[in-house]
């Protein structure tokens, strides 16, 4: 009737008997097909077990054993399983891996199975779908980061994207454009993404979906229909018009929808059994509202992920000091999408302010903070009915912190807080009742009083305080007792049969029963009734062990039956009082973001920049927060200043190694920090709002797509080149340099020229083309600048300072020397460099090429011919100091050479 319970739960390749096979593989071949595209974990007692196609997938990814038990048409059935007490692990294994997973539980107990004689295979149902996108359980989750699922729609001709995340509730949408559509996605990074079947044909977005591959979801068109999306919403809310949440598009209400659907359709029979799924109110993002910044850039600049995939050395890793799970994840949504609204950065800066400038204020906040827990998400997990004790001790413990809270932030010599900060204080709440209701119920906490001494699951029980339900103390009274008398009476058979080693053991499978060595089995009398044989011991029962058990079944039964009682109560009154409680996360979600960008101002001298309309950008002693953050201890950041003004394109130049890369990445990251309002390195900062960001520093190929190094350069520039405008601000490093020296100089030069007369936008443009400082003669707002150095005693001292002027030089071959090249080949590029540098290209090469060190002692050598004598033209050359002519002056003296060139 139920299929057998394995007899080593600990042990994930340790498989039961063959299952019955027609009864069980009907059932299973049954759900199997409603759930196709799903790995399906096929609750049997202890196990989840896979079987044919999806054990054959899953046993790789988890790296447990594939066996094949029993046979099904004729073929042997390839199975793998995992223990239930520790799916999770697995499921998380599998979900990186790009499965989704459905999760089939017994829907029946055994035992009342028995008792109405039921036939056939224990009932069982999926209970919900895990995907990338809807997880919500604490191991499956990263605690300082957003996992969104998002949703790409098209009505009347226009993209909508939204996107939520269902372990917080978080809810929004916004217009996009094929165009902007990669930017979005890179800003949210969502991990599953849905989209209509239709969309994947859709040329113009090949590359955006080629990008994301690894999270598309395409559903049936239907479901991302406009009206009925419209419909599912306001039903969902119990609206009868979502004009109150805003004015929505056609396409953000139908990918809005579409989301809807789509979590009903995995999570609701969770919900079902505890709760009903909890969603923020909508909210719409403006595009305008927000710095528009694309994946190469969030790469380039390595603001939540270094190059090499590792979150230490972001600049999200340098700036967060958040105590909380929900501080970490405000802070990182606010580095992804920096406002472009003065008014509304200015209001962030102000609540960091107000707390740097409160040493102890702040000091008091955090020491609070610590003791919150991520009751945004256990929240979800008990509107879901996936909730537990320990989310309830965690909503006991965070709202038990609010009172004091607001008590600090409403003392006598804070008023008035400015305004997100007074926000936040209202938002904190009232929650006395329900922490009082929750602090009494709830057993107390060994340990540290976080929670984690109670069980993970309401099944497991004993997690009701003593004292606060009166008849469950009776009942677990009446078990307890029960087992005091077997304990008495396991003494009582050791003494009368003389088995000094006889025992009274329990398990799932035939209760309590008398286990004795197989030697001293025949000392047992008639009472002592065979269970089981096992290897090296017998299992045995007796009349009054039956009778023992039976009591204690059933005062166990009744006291777990009411505690799980009492949990749906208190889980009834959180789920009352969620907004309440949403709101209150929220509040404590924004100052510990306050808080914590005023503890990094605090550490290293941050300044409050101005952020303001126009297109200025002056910073004063900028600094680059992650190499400045590398450098503590070893050495002090050398900080730089960068005016863009009249002139609003910088052309550095200067050696490898000097600092251009870290001087241009440094400004964007200013820019980028300034409009999240947290506060910069700097000694000032004068900012005009920057809409859009745009780097092309750095050098990758793009293997998967056939993209050589240089195509990459190319593609990043044309995206540069297309939408740039005057507000945008951009950093260009190295253009032209995977090709020919000219094709790639004339590129730079064209591009240089496109950014000043066309896009007409704040750039820096590091380059080692050096010809391109003619430009400064033509194009009014370029400016040049270089990178100091210093020769001394045949040595290069980069001094890391940007200062006006053009560099001569490149020093490749001492940078060469400084990475380890043989000493024969720097002494041999030194031979070139001076054949190079001392005529006409072509011809030196071709003298070169006669003069390779191979073939140098069998050919005759010519004598040597005489010194050639300069020419005026030489002279003139000779003379010239770049560094000490402005542009008119060399414009002139460009002139007089081209008449001597000409005499």
């Amino acid at each position: 009737m139920s299929e057998p319970l394995r007899r080593d739960p600990d042990l994930p390749t340790a498989l039961p008997a063959a299952p019955a096979a027609s009864p069980v593989m009907a059932q299973y071949h049954e759900i199997k097909g409603a759930h196709p595209g799903c790995l399906l974990f096929f609750r049997m007692g202890d196990f989840y077990e896979l079987f044919f196609e999806d054990a054959v997938a899953a046993a790789p990814a988890l790296d447990i054993a594939l066996t094949k038990r029993g046979r099904h048409e004729g073929a042997d059935i390839p199975m793998c399983g995992v223990p239930v007490h520790t799916a999770e692990a697995y499921l998380a294994r599998l979900i990186r891996a790009g499965f989704k997973v459905a999760i089939c539980e017994q829907v029946e107990d055994p035992a009342e199975a028995r008792k109405r004689g039921a036939k056939g295979p224990l009932k069982r149902a999926v209970v919900r779908v895990v995907t990338a996108g809807t997880l919500t359980e604490e191991g499956l989750l990263d605690a300082r980061r957003h996992n969104y699922l998002a949703g790409i729609a098209e009505a009347a001709g226009e993209l909508g994207l939204a996107w939520l995340d269902l372990s917080t509730g978080d809810f929004a949408l916004a217009p996009t454009t094929e165009t902007t559509l990669g930017a979005d996605l890179a800003r949210l990074m969502p991990g599953e993404i849905l989209l209509p079947e239709r969309m994947l044909t859709r040329p113009a977005l090949f590359e955006v979906f080629a990008d994301w591959k690894a999270a598309l979801t395409p559903l049936a068109n239907p479901r991302f229909d406009s009206e009925a999306a419209r419909r599912r919403l306001e039903s969902f809310y119990g609206v009868r018009a979502l004009d109150g949440f805003g004015i929505f598009g056609r396409a953000e209400i139908a990918a809005a929808g579409a989301l809807v659907d789509y979590v009903a359709l995995t999570q609701q029979p969770g919900a079902q059994q505890g709760g009903a799924l909890y969603l923020a109110p909508l909210r719409q993002v403006a595009p305008e509202a927000v710095m528009q910044i694309d994946a190469a850039t969030r790469r380039n600049l390595e603001l939540t992920a270094t190059l090499a995939g590792e979150r230490r050395g972001s600049l999200l890793a340098t700036i967060d000091r958040s105590l909380t799970g929900a501080g970490a994840r405000l802070l990182a949504e606010h580095l992804a999408a920096p406002l472009t609204d003065p008014a509304a950065i200015a209001a962030r800066l102000d609540a960091v302010q107000f707390l740097l400038d409160r040493a102890d204020t702040r000091a008091g906040l955090r020491e609070r903070l610590r003791r919150v827990p991520d009751i945004e998400r256990a929240l979800t997990r008990l509107s879901l009915g996936r909730g537990g004790p320990r989310d309830l001790a965690a909503l006991r413990d965070a709202l038990g912190e609010t009172a004091t809270l607001r008590a600090e932030l409403a003392a006598p010599g804070l008023v008035p807080l400015p305004e997100r900060l007074a926000e936040a204080e209202r938002g904190l709440g009232e929650h006395g009742a329900l922490v009082d209701r929750l602090g009494r119920a709830l057993a107390a906490d060994p340990g540290s009083g976080s929670g984690a001494g109670l069980p993970l699951f309401a099944r497991d029980g004993g997690f009701i305080a003593a004292g606060y339900a009166p008849g469950l103390d009776e009942l677990r009274e009446l078990r307890d007792e029960s087992r005091r008398t077997i304990a008495a009476l396991q003494a009582r058979y050791a003494e009368a049969t003389g088995v000094a080693s006889l025992r009274i053991r329990h398990n799932n499978v035939i209760g309590y029963y008398i286990e004795v060595s197989a030697a001293n089995a025949p000392k047992l009398g008639a009472e002592f009734m065979h269970r089981q044989t096992m290897a090296g011991a017998m299992r045995y029962t007796t009349p009054e062990l039956a009778e023992l058990q039976s009591k204690i079944a059933s005062a166990a039964e009744r006291a777990l039956a009411l505690e799980l009682r009492l949990f749906e109560d208190l889980v009834g009154e959180v789920m009352a009082r969620r907004s309440e409680i949403a709101g209150a996360a929220a509040a404590l979600a924004m100052i510990d973001l306050a808080a914590g960008l005023a503890e990094r101002a605090a550490e290293d001298g941050w300044v409050r920049p101005e952020v303001e309309h126009g297109a200025g950008f002056e910073i004063s002693g900028g600094r680059h927060p992650t190499v400045e953050a590398a450098l503590a201890g070893r050495g002090a950041f050398v900080a730089n200043d960068c005016v863009l003004g009249e002139d609003r394109i910088w052309l550095v130049t200067g050696p490898n190694m000097a600092g251009k890369s870290t001087f241009l990445r440094q400004n964007a990251l200013i820019a980028i920090l300034a409009q999240i309002g947290s506060f910069v390195p700097a000694r000032s900062a004068r900012i005009g709002v920057v809409d859009r960001l745009f780097s092309r520093v750095g050098a990758a190929d793009d293997l998967a797509r056939g993209r050589s190094t240089f195509m990459v350069e190319m593609v990043e520039t044309a995206a540069i080149l297309n939408q740039a405008g005057p507000q945008s601000f951009v950093i260009l490093d190295e253009i032209g340099r995977g090709t020919a020296t000219y094709d790639g100089l004339s590129i730079a030069w064209a591009a240089l020229e496109h950014l000043h007369e066309t896009n007409r936008c704040r750039a820096l443009f590091a380059t080692h083309y050096h010809e391109l400082t003619a430009l400064a003669a033509k194009l009014p707002a370029l400016s040049c600048q270089t990178m100091r150095v210093k020769e001394w005693q045949g040595d290069v001292v980069f001094l890391h300072e940007v200062a006006p002027g053009t560099a001569d030089r490149s020093y490749g071959i001492h940078v060469a020397k400084l990475a380890g090249l043989p000493a024969a080949v720097t002494a041999r590029a030194e031979e070139v460099l001076q054949i190079l540098e001392k005529g006409e290209q072509g011809g030196a090469l071709a003298r070169l090429a006669d003069d390779l060190p191979l073939f140098r002692a069998a050919r005759p050598q010519p004598a040597p011919a005489a010194e050639p004598q300069s020419s005026p033209l030489e002279n003139a050359l000779r003379d010239i100091r770049p560094d000490e002519l402005s542009p008119r002056e060399a414009l002139e003296l460009l002139y007089r050479l081209k008449h001597l060139l000409q005499e």
